[in-house]
């Protein structure tokens, strides 16, 4: 099949940069449903925004294009070992081109391949069928998502939901405190694929399976389909919102199946996938590999957004950093902030670094932004291809001693932070301000200049600390100097909905 490696080449960019068609309807339905003028709204704008610019430059539509996993059927007697091949060199071909971030880390020593590929990189399941044809599904779930994936082992007891019984009743309250749990780390509206039954590790690829499935078709068991309905629409009552900042968008498709148990089990599985929900199929002639036809891919796609440029309201307040105290402790929660000037990326490796070593930069006064972008260098220079933010939470152990150490006044990511965080912020005068998670062309646009980089050969690129111009990079702030936080409040709101969703009850 000479022409199969071109074909999966194909299928990884289109999969990166081109929302499916399904998922397109389901996020501008949504976008329909908020209140004009909120910060839902806005943030739901740039999601419009970021999925045209991908699909209109073919640029990754988040940049963290995750661990890329390949779901591959196909007829008695196919080579394997060819396919794999073909797929693996596709991979490391559509991450020099830029369309995938460089995500395979070596877990023992940290170093980052830098082609995605290394042990278990891709990851690819094989299975045959009766059918004279090969089909090969791709999803690419990013880390964020990926975290907030949950697992229960039944009966239980959970916070908001109470006992959780070996019923449809207690699949229903993991469900729920999945997303409740869940808030904003993995960049909702989300989409959740979930499994009843099976051991652990089959209960998990088994939810994941579910994310394949159409959102508009219906599941076969009718209980199930009933279920998955109650979901996404009572689930969406918790406002829990757009990237946890509130809102009437919190799920928007919920897939359920089931597999037989152990006696002594009862697991329910939870795969969330953020809202750049990427997952394509294409079926391949067996003859050639060329492809014949797809599933799900968006043919001509329509304008998702409604205008151009960050959507103002004028109550937009500029930053250019480095920044003082007083500015800092002006702000509270709720503004929305337009930063121009130089910031800094920093995330995991980073942070663990600054723990133990002076900073390769100045950051009196800076912006350390939780990001791993994607980067293309061109001749001597980088280019950004991709900068959306990281979850934060991630960074709790480290950032209030950040903050304390080298005098930072904004901390910038998504899904907020925790106690640790807050109490840092109010000591010292430093905000969090919320960027849009998977927004990631848009962020690229704001950022005018690459001025330089440190730790890349420690770390590689997505790890690195990145020095950047933006101007009118857009941001919320909900953690401020008071002490005040939005995630905070939201949580303990959407804890209140849900047992009010309890005493309601029963799908």
């Amino acid at each position: 099949m000479r022409q199969f490696r071109d074909s999966i080449l194909t299928l990884v960019v289109e999969t990166s940069t081109n929302l499916p068609a399904d998922v397109r309807r389901a996020i501008k339905a949504g976008a329909l449903r908020e209140s004009p003028g909120t910060q839902a709204a806005q943030a739901l704008e740039v999601v419009n925004q970021d999925i045209d610019m991908a699909c209109a430059q073919h640029g990754a539509i988040c940049q963290d294009t995750g661990m890329p996993t390949f779901e591959v059927e196909c007829p008695r007697g196919a080579d394997h070992v060819a396919m794999r091949r073909d797929i693996e060199w596709a991979v490391a071909e559509a991450t020099r081109l830029g369309k995938l971030r460089p995500n395979s880390v070596d877990s023992l020593r940290g170093r980052n391949s830098g082609n995605n590929l290394g042990s278990g990189c891709p990851i690819i399941h094989f299975a045959q069928w009766g059918r004279d044809e090969i089909r090969v599904r791709l999803i690419l779930k990013g880390g964020g998502s990926e975290n907030t994936t949950a697992q229960y082992s039944l009966p239980a007891e959970l916070e908001g939901v109470g006992r959780a019984d070996r019923n449809l009743d207690g699949v229903r309250k993991c469900i729920l405190h999945a997303i409740w749990k869940a808030q904003g780390q993995g960049c909702s509206p989300g989409f959740l694929g979930v499994a009843v039954g099976g051991d652990r590790a089959g209960g998990l690829a088994f939810a994941k399976e579910q994310l394949f499935r159409p959102l508009d078709d219906s599941n076969g068991d009718a209980e199930l389909a009933d279920l998955e309905s109650w979901v996404v629409e009572n689930a969406n009552k918790l406002q829990i919102g757009v990237m946890g900042l509130g809102g009437w968008n919190t799920v928007l498709g919920c897939k359920i199946g089931a597999l037989n148990r152990h006696p002594a089990s009862f697991f329910v599985s939870v795969a969330y996938n953020c809202w750049a929900f990427r997952r394509l199929a294409v079926w391949v002639d067996p003859r050639n590999g060329a492809i014949a036809h797809w599933e799900q891919r968006a043919e001509k796609p329509e304008t998702m957004a409604a205008r151009e440029g960050f959507p103002t309201t004028g109550r937009e307040i500029a930053l250019a950093p480095p920044l003082c105290e007083e500015a800092v402790r002006s702000l509270r929660v709720g503004d929305v902030v337009l930063l121009t000037g130089l910031i800094y990326t920093g995330r995991d490796q980073v942070h663990a670094y600054l723990m133990k070593n002076e900073s390769p930069v100045d950051l009196r006064g800076g912006v350390i932004y939780h990001c791993g972008p994607v980067m293309l260098k061109q001749g001597s220079r980088w280019r950004v291809e991709a900068a959306g933010p990281t979850t934060s939470i991630r960074e709790e152990p480290y950032e209030a001693d950040v903050i304390r150490r080298f005098g930072v006044r904004a901390i910038m990511g998504k899904g907020g932070m925790g106690p640790k965080t807050v109490a840092a912020l109010k000591e010292h005068g430093a905000v969090y301000l919320n960027a849009i998670g998977g927004a990631a062309q848009f962020y690229a646009k704001a950022i005018t200049r690459v001025l330089g980089v440190d730790l890349l050969e420690e770390f590689g690129v997505p790890e690195a600390m990145w020095r950047l111009e933006v101007v009118d990079f857009p941001a919320i702030v909900t953690m401020d100097a008071h002490g005040e936080s939005l995630h905070a409040a939201i949580a303990e709101a959407s804890k209140s909905r849900l047992g009010e969703l309890e005493q309601a009850k029963r799908p």
